[in-house]
């Protein structure tokens, strides 16, 4: 077990459930969002610029007081699933947040039905021009929006519609135990196993891992299913043609872009992830190599064990040596307690780092179990906070970055940090087991999220038609998988009900590609880094780097990237970030 891994101290929000701030917060909320509804409903096309500024002002701190107390409550769930009353406590307040939201629909549809030119007349009032970038957003769902009173519904019942499935997939997955070595574990605990360094124990956690989620498959595919079917309905009243184009809007990235990134790594599955599990097999003696040997550590490898402490430092350092103020921002989170990274019953798998509120900070959850993978984890999370942080002057409405850019500042923190372990080693050994490691994260990141959006896509499409059965859901996932992972990863029958664990299929259908997005797009931004490094002109781009970050979502991906000259609207450009992980590989094909 590592060495007094964190667990977070909630009490720079509440001291608690039974916090009376909380319910004070929550009718002060209530009370200010009535009394804006009375005085300005049905009048936002008639009132002038500095009045509407004066508005969108008093939503967003409505909106923000709101984002306290729901943060709290998502926070303190995620931490401990198995607590009644949190469990209670968070569907409360999600409840409350869905009436107050409702009261305050009226806002954004009145804003998104006004016509262009009288938008443009109101922006020359300073006040409402500093929320442009938010107008902006909020104006691009105006062909998709429903009537004001289908609106209040679909807000009113979140909680008891999709959320609901959604918190009982929660639920049942954390509660779940794996038989593993003469006990039940954990779904986080059984993830681990799958990269131990002892075989047997891999092939173990595998078996106990397919055979839980096949026990449990016909609740999870309820979910799944009704999951989809909610979408697609909503989808349908609004007009979105494809599955995945709200995801898109809600990103603020153009359709075609996404289905570039699909295309170009759907191409190289080949060239990326069906040759280096070729290579994976090689090294492990084998042509073949079953799906939970994916991510085991290669032979040598001496399952280096990394202490809280160590990693913590491995993270600062890395960030220290790109730019001080990085590793200077980072530090708080492990010093006052705003990090959770102790494995336990009931805490959810995964990781996230939450902004909570401009107003706050943001808290970062993971379950730290020694390995490089979790060092780079800690990173990422890391990475995401700093981002946040940074974004927070923006205010509550524009702090928000869409995932196509949200995911940048995590994985350009995870190859700082990368290098960062790579450079100090001077076993070439050891450099080579990092790389190899580098290239499957960097094939988990791209690869198999893509992948996973492939399985969402066909996923959706068959819905349409009819409810799904968990084997034709299982049928979906195999022909996917396969695709990607190539012939050197056997997938017998024990790999169907896997698609079963993965929380994102659930909580925010289509969220998968940003990953992808995000990577690609970082190892670009890192090849110009180089460039900028080798010319002496660094300096330059990380303060260009900084400013995407600090613009939160004031600037959508296309305009943030020309900054840096690159344009993601370009076949090129996702194969700058695909050629980066082949150069990788071509690079450990070269090494005995």
């Amino acid at each position: 077990m590592p060495d007094s891994s964190p667990i977070w101290s909630l009490r720079d929000l509440y001291d608690g459930v039974d916090a009376p701030a909380v319910q004070t917060d929550i009718a002060a909320c209530r009370k200010a969002a009535l009394v804006l509804a009375a005085n300005c409903q049905g009048k936002i096309a008639t009132i002038s610029g500095a009045e509407l500024a004066s508005v969108i002002t008093a939503y967003e701190t409505i909106l923000e007081q709101l984002g306290k107390v729901q943060s709290h409550a998502q926070l303190l769930f995620a931490a401990n699933t198995n607590d009644p009353a949190i469990a209670k406590h968070h569907q409360s307040v999600r409840e409350a947040g869905s009436e107050i939201g409702a009261a305050l629909l009226f806002v954004e549809l009145e804003l998104a039905r006004l016509d262009q030119d009288h938008v443009d007349g109101l922006l020359d009032d300073a006040g409402l021009a500093r929320f442009s970038p938010w107008l902006r957003r909020v104006r691009t769902m105006a062909p998709y929006q429903l009537s004001d009173e289908i609106e209040k519904m679909i807000a009113e019942r979140a909680p008891t519609g999709a959320g609901a499935w959604v918190r009982l997939f929660d639920e049942t997955t954390t509660a779940m135990r794996f038989a593993f070595q003469g006990t039940d574990v954990t779904e986080a605990e059984i993830l681990d196993a799958l990269s131990s360094t002892d075989a047997a124990k891999r092939k173990e956690a595998g078996q106990s891992l397919s055979t839980t989620l096949k026990d449990h498959q016909r609740l999870l595919s309820l979910v799944m299913n009704t999951i989809a079917k909610d979408k697609q309905i909503e989808d349908g009243w609004r007009g979105f043609a494809r599955p995945v184009s709200s995801r898109n809007l809600a990103n603020d990235v153009d359709d075609h872009v996404v289905d570039a990134l699909v295309q170009a790594v759907n191409d190289r599955n080949a060239d990326l992830s069906h040759r280096y599990y070729g290579l994976k097999a090689g090294w492990m003696g084998k042509k073949q190599i079953d799906w939970w040997d994916r991510n085991a550590p290669l032979p040598g490898d001496d399952d280096r064990h990394y202490e809280w402490g160590e990693a913590k430092q491995i993270v600062l350092d890395a960030f220290h040596g790109f730019d001080p103020e990085m590793a200077k921002i980072a530090l708080p989170f492990f010093e006052q307690n705003w990090i959770d990274a102790a494995p336990r019953a009931g805490k959810s798998s995964g990781a996230f780092s939450h902004p909570v509120v401009p107003s706050a900070h943001p808290y970062i959850l993971m379950n730290f179990a020694g390995k490089s993978r979790d060092v780079m984890t800690l990173a990422h999370e890391m990475g995401h906070g700093i981002h946040q942080v940074l974004a927070a002057d923006q205010g509550y409405l524009m702090s928000d970055t869409p995932l196509t850019l949200a995911e940048t500042a995590s994985v350009f923190a995870e190859m700082l940090a990368f290098r960062q372990l790579v450079d100090s080693q001077t076993n070439a050994q050891s450099r080579r087991l990092l790389l190899a490691g580098k290239v499957e994260d960097m094939l988990n990141t791209v690869v198999r999220q893509i992948a996973f959006h492939n399985f969402e896509t066909e996923l959706h499409q068959a819905r349409v038609k009819a409810e799904l059965t968990a084997e034709e859901i299982s049928d979906i996932w195999m022909e996917t998988q396969r695709a990607a992972l190539g012939p050197a990863i056997k997938t017998g029958d024990d790999y169907r009900p896997i698609w079963g664990y993965v929380p994102h299929f659930i909580h925010t259908p289509f969220y998968v590609y940003a990953y992808a997005f995000g990577d690609c797009l970082v190892n670009a931004l890192w090849q110009k880094y180089q460039l900028a490094q080798a010319s002496k002109t660094d300096h330059l781009f990380i303060q260009n780097y900084k400013n995407l970050l600090k613009a939160g979502g004031t600037e959508r991906y296309d305009v943030a990237l020309q900054h840096f000259d690159l344009d993601a609207s370009k076949p090129a450009f996702w194969s700058l970030g695909l050629d980066m992980i082949s150069g990788m590989i071509d690079e450990l094909e070269g090494l005995k």
